[in-house]
């Protein structure tokens, strides 16, 4: 179908013309009048990759998108959705999985132009604005011999990444995302610039950290840096499917004894695409583990001797590295335009029972598509942060457990979501009840309050009805204020 028409046909059977004077040809204009940045229709020519976002499944049509070059923007462009009564979502990255960072006849604010990263190696500190994306972050970081823990795929935003809590390679070592965050700046629903910290609005600080989506728009972060020296050591090992449970128990011990510098995942799912494997697994049920040891080259080789010894593995890509190649190992495999879904959850033990969940479910992931499951190791600097310290939730968890699913066929949605959610189905009675907001794609109070937990949830409703009482903010995990 012509781009045009089908446009037409996804925005409630409206011609395009229709888009801009529902708006107002009058309210658009005074909003150019005000916005510095770029305002996009859709019957402008760079619309369809304007809305675009990483996931491929997600294939929404915004009334209006708008690119802010600073916070200035950012309230205007509330202020008028507000006013135009459009709900908003938010872009940094793009990188939410249920799609959240687009909608449907409402406003996208893609946050997009206003990258940028300043760091001070003085006080090991880095001002990020907005719509930074990590691979900005890791950059300039390292250009000091500093890092900040953050992703593992460096064109994710930096803002929905933290807002969440931020899963990463170094989170054994220096926690999560949240966990450096010193301040953040935010537009509120009220088109208002406030600075959120220990020291000012400090209980909107609090709430920022693993559930800022719900109370405004980031601008821009202040986080602590940490030394990191250049390089580390990154990779993993693969073996066949036949010695998962040995495989297994490996990951397990070295979660538990490992040192804090060792970060170790564990995964079982097919060995595709065939030609980066060696012949004798390529395309047939593999588990692997991964490491990343951010220590000097001697602490690490004697500290991941034990996992490239088992076997040995048919492949062992360890390897001493630069931080920043290990950084954007994943970016090609997580690039946007792929389907993706995914369901994950918190606990704390990885039992053979377990296991054996995942390894019968990654054997009968549907064809087309390239289905996983996977275990991080959790724990150390993340559980050294009191739980009540922030609104993230799941510190006390050992191992994050998580179901994947990419495919490039529309056709096979359908049999991929089912595969995942069976799969976390029967994972469910090995986990703990809080979840990772970054990870949740359904909605709804029980939803979310599962989150966080009914202690913390409460105190999120009050925070919200103080910050949004209008739930402008509702493109996320919601709190509701009512």
């Amino acid at each position: 179908m012509p781009s045009m028409l089908r446009r037409a046909q996804n925005c409630g059977m409206k011609g395009l013309g229709d888009n801009v004077s529902t708006l107002g040809a009058p309210a658009v204009a005074a909003l150019r009048d005000v916005f510095a940045g770029e305002v996009i229709l859709p019957s402008d020519p760079g619309y369809d990759s304007a809305r675009a976002v990483w996931n491929g499944m997600i294939d929404r049509y915004p009334a209006i998108v708008v690119r802010p070059t600073g916070a200035a923007d950012v309230a205007s462009a509330v202020r008028f959705a507000r006013e135009q009564d459009l709900i908003v979502a938010v872009r940094s990255g793009g990188h939410s999985i249920p799609g959240l960072s687009t909608c449907n006849d409402g406003i996208v604010i893609d946050l997009s132009r206003m990258r940028g990263v300043r760091v001070d190696p003085e006080r090991r500190t880095a001002r990020t604005n907005g719509g930074a994306l990590l691979a900005e972050l890791d950059h300039e970081a390292q250009a000091f011999g500093l890092v900040c823990p953050v992703g593992v795929v460096a064109h994710t935003g930096v803002a929905g990444l933290t807002l969440g809590g931020g899963m990463g390679r170094l989170q054994r070592k220096l926690g999560l995302t949240i966990d450096s965050l010193l301040s953040v700046d935010v537009v509120t629903a009220d088109g208002r610039l406030v600075h959120a910290s220990d020291d000012e609005n400090t209980e909107l600080f609090w709430g920022m950290r693993g559930a800022g989506p719900n109370f405004g728009i980031a601008t821009s972060f202040e986080f602590r840096l940490h030394p990191l020296d250049e390089n580390v050591t990154h990779g993993w090992v693969v073996h066949p499917i036949e010695r998962v449970q040995h495989l297994a128990a490996l990951f397990r011990e070295v979660a538990e004894t490992g040192a804090d510098e060792l970060m170790v995942t564990f995964g079982v799912g097919l060995a595709i695409p065939v030609d980066e494997f060696p012949p004798e697994v390529a395309g047939r049920p593999i588990a692997l583990i991964s490491v990343m040891h951010c220590g000097s080259a001697e602490d690490a080789e004697r500290d991941v001797a034990r996992v490239r010894a088992f076997g040995p593995p048919v492949m062992d890509s360890i390897s001493r590295k630069p931080y920043l190649a290990a950084q954007h190992a994943n970016d090609e495999a997580m690039g946007w335009g792929h389907r993706f879904y995914m369901k994950s959850g918190f606990a704390s033990s990885f039992p053979d029972e377990a296991l054996d969940v995942c390894v019968r479910h990654a054997l009968q992931g549907p064809e087309g598509g390239d289905c996983s499951i996977g275990a991080w190791a959790w724990g150390r600097a993340i559980a050294r942060v009191p739980e009540d310290a922030m609104a993230f939730t799941g510190r006390e968890a050992n191992f994050w457990i998580a179901a994947e699913a990419m495919w490039e066929d529309a056709s096979l949605d359908e049999a991929h979501q089912a595969w995942t959610r069976a799969a976390m189905a029967d994972l469910t009675p090995f986990m703990m009840s809080a979840r990772y907001v970054n990870d949740v794609a359904e909605s709804g109070e029980d939803v979310v309050r599962s989150v966080y937990g009914d202690a913390k949830y409460e105190r999120l409703v009050a925070l919200k009805r103080a910050w949004d009482s209008d739930n402008v903010f509702r493109l996320n995990q919601n709190v509701r204020p009512w």
